[in-house]
């Protein structure tokens, strides 16, 4: 009996022994997460992020055409659409850069009053949009737009096409999407596009081919944004189920 209380002694005093060097361990694994922590808080800082590729590259590449066009005092026959066949510009079959110039004239302007009125709707609608929808539905939601714009120019407008009008309509109408109900229609939404086509009219002058080539960027536009809103409604059901 002595024994065993002997025994069962030593155990006890042996028990803070062990329990002393694991608390001491803990206590230094937490210090160096601390540490960690804090040597991380210092180094992160403030940066530029390029947050919408597609957004800011066809922005950019805009600045880069009119900024080459005001230099050279001539813009590029590739960053205009081909006018239909009774004209003098009109689209050549034969040749594949008039198919180029399909899709490329979107990045032309006349001038900087025409670029930054669509770059202002561009950057502030783009990167939502972007975000959304994603980078690869937006860019074929834009090639979309400048196509069927295209090709309308080639059937109806004897004259060279250019500016990206068409994708800033395409912008406005998908930007409403998420306000507007089944059963209602916000009238913040009506009067956007309104003033954005009425002000296309009066831009262009509002008469003859100036009134169809805003026509054909308005209708480019809607082609473009239906893609975005079937998208929208096939990811709606699935989040439903």
């Amino acid at each position: 009996m002595k024994k065993e209380t002997e025994n069962q002694i030593a155990l006890f005093n042996d028990e803070p022994q062990n329990i002393a060097p694991v608390e001491e361990k803990k206590e230094q694994k937490q210090k160096k997460t601390t540490a960690k922590k804090t040597t991380t808080k210092k180094k992160e800082h403030i940066g530029i992020v390029f947050n919408a590729p597609v957004t800011l590259t066809f922005s950019l590449t805009c600045i880069a055409v009119i900024i080459i066009k005001q230099n050279l005092n001539l813009l590029p026959v590739i960053f205009t659409a081909p006018g239909c066949q009774t004209s003098e510009f009109a689209f050549n079959w034969k040749d594949p850069v008039h198919y180029i110039r399909l899709f490329m004239h979107v990045f032309g302007h006349t001038d900087w009053n025409q670029l930054s009125g669509n770059l202002a709707f561009i950057l502030l609608l783009g990167p939502a949009l972007e975000d959304k929808f994603g980078s690869g539905l937006l860019a074929l939601m834009i090639t979309i737009t400048a196509f069927v714009t295209g090709i309308i120019n080639v059937c109806f407008i004897p004259s060279l096409l250019m500016g990206a009008s068409g994708t800033v309509f395409m912008m406005i109408l998908l930007s409403s999407y998420t306000t507007i109900d089944k059963t209602k229609i916000p009238l913040t939404f009506i009067l956007v596009c309104l003033t954005y086509i009425g002000k296309e009219f009066l831009s262009q002058g509002g008469e003859g081919v100036s009134a169809v080539t805003t026509v054909a960027h308005i209708a480019g536009g809607i082609c473009g944004s239906i893609l975005g809103f079937m998208a929208a409604a096939a990811s709606g059901k699935r989040s439903k189920k």
